[in-house]
This record gives structure tokens, sequence and C-alpha cells, in this order.
């Protein structure tokens, strides 16, 4: 049987005494005894799996303070308002990127609930619309991207028109204004698309593309060059 013996450490700051427990056993891996238990997470305090911290991204916020001061409903509210007011906006943007309204919808719907899960991290509430503007941007991209992968092995067919709302564009996705923004490079095309068809100004189109307003006034004037000559 192991005896146990209590040895006085010294007396902490404030005067209150300290004691630590170590057992006569036999010693563990580099030397510690089975009855060395060093305490360290305060009592009462949840133990924190040290593999969240280490998947939490620099500067964010533990899981459990994932929403400091904004509670579940202020989110909700906050996007269906946006929602309302934006999404048919979005979905014909996202529509003359993209070039088919149902990719369009998957496009600004995935923007929608993104937004959502890391409302918690929009400091700048008034900053939401432009920040769904840059994402469905930055989606539609990557939906063309997607495309030119697919199209190299497996080229597929346009799909059906599914909605009444694809047969009311479709009149338009036959004009020969849609083929030309089409032929279009792409940052042209989003700065056609977003000053002519979204009504965004030279800053709000540098905001959501991500550059100067110098370089939107190029690109525009660079795609009215293109489409007078694909048109004329």
């Amino acid at each position: 049987m192991n005896s146990t013996t209590t040895t006085a450490a010294p007396d902490r700051p404030g005067g209150r005494p300290a004691a630590r427990a170590r057992a006569s056993g036999p010693a563990g891996p580099r030397g510690v005894h089975a009855g060395d238990v060093n305490m360290t997470t305060p009592a009462g305090a949840p133990a924190r799996d040290p593999r969240l911290a280490a998947a939490a991204p620099p500067g964010a916020a533990a899981p459990s303070a994932a929403a400091p001061g904004v509670p579940p409903r202020a989110a909700d509210e906050a996007v269906t308002v946006l929602y309302h007011a934006h999404y048919a906006m979005l979905v014909r943007t996202a529509a003359l990127l993209v070039g088919d309204v149902a990719t369009a919808e998957d496009v600004v719907q995935d923007c929608f609930i993104a937004m959502h899960r890391a409302w918690w991290r929009l400091r700048d509430t008034s900053k939401a619309l432009p920040y769904l503007r840059r994402a469905v941007i930055n989606r539609s991209r990557s939906v063309l991207r997607h495309r030119v992968v697919a199209d190299r092995h497996l080229p597929l067919a346009a799909p059906p028109l599914a909605s009444a709302e694809d047969s009311a564009l479709a009149g338009m996705e036959r004009s020969s204004v849609p083929a030309a923004l089409r032929a279009l490079p792409t940052r042209q095309r989003e700065v056609v698309v977003l000053r002519y068809y979204a009504d965004l100004s030279e800053a709000q189109i540098a905001t959501a593309m991500g550059i100067s307003k110098g370089a939107v006034k190029a690109h525009a004037a660079r795609a009215r060059d293109s489409l007078r000559a694909l048109l004329s």
C-alpha cells in the first residue's frame, strides 16, 4: 500500500496557506508521480478542448461566446428584412453573371445563409448589403470556374425552364445583349451588370468587386467598346 505524505508549500500572497499532496507510489512517465495533480481550471468552469482553440481563426471568439450581445432573434430579423428587400435584385444580378436563374437563386440563397451564420462577426450592420453583393460576385465567379472545369470533362446540356420566373426571363436571355455580356471578360461583365442592371455607383462597384474606382472606370470603358463592336 502506498503511503501519502502532505508537505506544506509556501504561503500564497494574502496569507492563505497552500498544500500539495504527493503519493509515494511509483513514478510515471518523465518522473511524474501518480499523486501529482496540478489543478489549473477554476472550480465550476467548463474544461475547454484544446482542439477548439486550434481550429478557431486568429482573433475569433470562442464558440461558447460566438454571439456576444447578439441574440439569435436579432440576426433572424435583420437577415429576413434584407432578404425581402434585396433578394430579387441580387438574383437578377447573379443571373446576368452566371447565365441562368436557377443557379443565380442558389448563389444568392447560399450567400444569405452564410451571412446569417456569420452575423455576429459583422460589426457594422450597415455594411450587410455590400457584404452580400461581394459574396454574390465571388460565388458567381466560383460557379463559372466550376463550369469551365466540368465542360472539359462532360459537357452538359442546358437545363429546361423549370418555373414561371424562368419563363418570364426567357425573352431577355434569348436576346443578343446577354449573349454579348457573356462574351465579355469577367471583370468587364461584372462592372456592366453592377452599373447598368444593379444601378450601383462607381464607389459601390469598387467595394463590391474589391478594386479601385479607377479600375472600375477602365473596365467600364473597355466593356462599352467591346459591346459596341459586338452589337453593331
